[in-house]
């Protein structure tokens, strides 16, 4: 990708959001403003905000990558992420802003008036989020990296300073505006070159059919491997070798490596020929999270999918940037509107990150060998158009990547920053909410710089069963279930979210490497989940007598709409 057109992109994105968010600072005046926008963001500005927020690097790009690589079953991931919304819509959206909290914890504990069970929902706020910004700034590497050649570090860092500033300087207010336009800035960064990319498609000749036969290279291309790898060839290869291979070393020595598993080492350069199949790369269990969860899909695809659809459909209602949002409606109706336009918003933008995985397993397939794979929608304009019309693609694709890292990491910075401030810190003001930002930006970007190469989409996806096991149940049976009692929350929350989370890092250390095992850690949202649901019951039935006093009384302030609440007291 030609940098002398990406870069200035990049850096015309950063100074957007900085002037949107200086905007949003001039009319931030009160603490109000800066916590909740004094809830008086519409539906259809909240909608853009809340979608631009949503939609992060793992739908960016790492939607994308796992297309390329997995094939259409990774559809999963688009169709979880949008449908959570709709239990969003039916369950949570407007009992929950009628609660009148700020953050989850606030909610659990004006629903359970228990300090325990808040201070207990704010370390799952911490940890969800920085799971959830962990990929965020690794994804900003991997574009800074493509682009410039940069050190892998730098991207999370840009975006870890533009971010901490926005949102310590204008708050809420501030990342309204951010979000909200870099939400049409993200839809107009993929939508717009995937219509070049399809025509010139169509008239290159290149196979119709992206998934229905081997991937194969169109045409001569040299692969580096950056990380020591097993290729498994179902039929003999010919290829130039510049490296490695087998423990044997080749300088450009041309070879016919025989059917079956050849061990290729970190920095050898292969150039396959035109035509010739793409072999099968596994990286073993030190590949990180990726080759852990494709190992689970192909030893338990059912179990895998079903996994998934769980974790990102029920996930989606405890994430904290998102849950953060609906506090800043002016009432429950509004909240219920913002829903039914998110549905419209990130649906459209979902229909396109599927048209550039298929191409990218026509025109880039090396990137299954690479483990670069999220990276195909930043190489595609390049590779499919060249020339000046796909440096200025591939421009435009870059300054979208970069928005969705920066509106994700706003989000979460934000509901990370709120719970830090008022469950930690020992003040609540606005100084120490600015403090608050910058530690919870600090532990993300750390862990982003020791710990590389885990794909976006696929962290995300464990980040979603976290939330799904550990705050589902909680704002559910919060809000429809008056027997509830605070030991039960707690408990719930701790068995299944702590269970998921568990499992998560198991995942991630590549451990179990295979078997039934691994597959339960590896997709934990489907008995996570059920058991996070089951205990809090449980508990709260054999703790029958702690049932909060006026517990009636909240759930009406919950599900009575504000001009009847109003009537009742007159």
């Amino acid at each position: 990708m030609n940098s002398g057109y990406a870069v200035p992109a990049v850096a015309l994105v950063v100074v957007a959001t900085v002037l949107v968010g200086a905007f949003g600072l001039r009319i931030s005046r009160t603490t109000s403003d800066f916590y909740v926008a004094s809830r008086t963001v519409g539906p259809r500005l909240n909608a853009a905000a809340i979608s631009g927020e949503y939609l992060s690097a793992a739908s960016f790009l790492g939607i994308a990558g796992l297309v390329l690589v997995q094939g259409p079953d990774m559809l999963w991931y688009p169709v979880g992420y949008t449908a959570g919304y709709l239990v969003l819509l039916l369950f949570v959206a407007a009992p929950l802003r009628r609660s009148g909290a700020y953050t989850l914890p606030d909610f659990a504990e004006a629903r359970l008036a228990s300090q325990a069970v808040r201070r207990l929902a704010g370390a799952f706020v911490v940890g969800v989020g920085w799971l959830y910004l962990l990929p965020q700034l690794q994804g900003a590497g991997l574009t800074l990296t493509v682009l410039t050649g940069a050190p892998g570090w730098l991207g999370g860092v840009i975006v870890a300073a533009v971010v901490v500033a926005t949102v310590a300087a204008g708050g809420m207010r501030s990342i309204t505006f951010v979000q909200a336009f870099q939400y049409w800035l993200k839809l107009t960064a993929l939508l717009v070159p995937a219509l070049f990319l399809i025509l010139a498609w169509q008239g290159d000749g290149a196979p119709r059919h992206a998934f229905e036969e081997p991937a194969a290279f169109r045409e001569q291309r040299e692969v580096r491997v950056d990380t020591s790898l097993d290729l498994k060839l179902d039929a003999p290869l010919t290829v130039t070798v510049n490296g490695t291979i087998d423990g044997r070393p080749h300088d450009e020595d041309r070879l016919r490596l025989p059917a079956g598993t050849h061990r290729i080492e970190q920095g050898t350069r292969l150039t396959f020929d035109k035509g010739a199949a793409v072999p099968v790369a596994d990286r073993g269990t030190n590949g990180g999270m990726s080759t852990s969860l494709a190992t689970s899909r192909e030893e338990r695809p059912l179990y895998a999918t079903y996994g998934l659809i769980l974790a990102t459909f029920l996930g989606t209602m405890g994430l904290p940037h998102v849950v953060v949002r609906f506090y800043t409606s002016p009432h429950g109706v509004a909240a219920r509107r913002t829903t039914v336009a998110v549905l419209g918003l990130i649906g459209a933008f979902y229909l396109l990150p599927p048209v550039y995985g298929a191409l990218g397993r026509i025109y880039a397939p090396e990137l299954t060998l690479t483990g670069d794979a999220d990276a195909a929608v930043l190489l595609l304009p390049e590779r499919v158009i060249g020339g000046l019309g796909g440096d200025l693609l591939g421009a435009l694709v870059a300054g979208g990547a970069f928005a969705a890292f920066l509106s994700t990491a706003s989000g979460l910075t934000m509901a990370v920053a709120g719970v830090l401030t008022q469950d930690v810190l020992p003040s609540r003001g606005v100084r120490h909410f600015r403090l608050g930002t910058v530690l919870a930006m600090v532990v993300p970007l750390a862990a982003s710089m020791l710990v590389g190469g885990l794909p976006v989409a696929d962290a995300v996806g464990l980040a979603f069963a976290v939330s799904a096991s550990s705050f589902c149940p909680l704002l559910v049976l919060g809000i429809w279930w008056r027997r509830l009692t605070p030991p039960g929350a707690a408990a719930g929350m701790l068995v299944g979210g702590g269970s998921a989370f568990l499992a998560v890092a198991a995942t991630m250390a590549g451990f179990p490497g295979t078997g039934s095992l691994h597959a339960l850690l590896a997709w934990p949202a489907l008995w996570s989940v059920p058991l996070g649901f089951l205990t809090m019951m449980l508990v709260s039935l054999a703790t029958a007598g702690r049932v909060p006093a006026g517990t009636a009384a909240i759930l009406a302030r919950f599900h009575l709409p504000e001009e009847l609440r109003a009537e009742v007291k007159a």
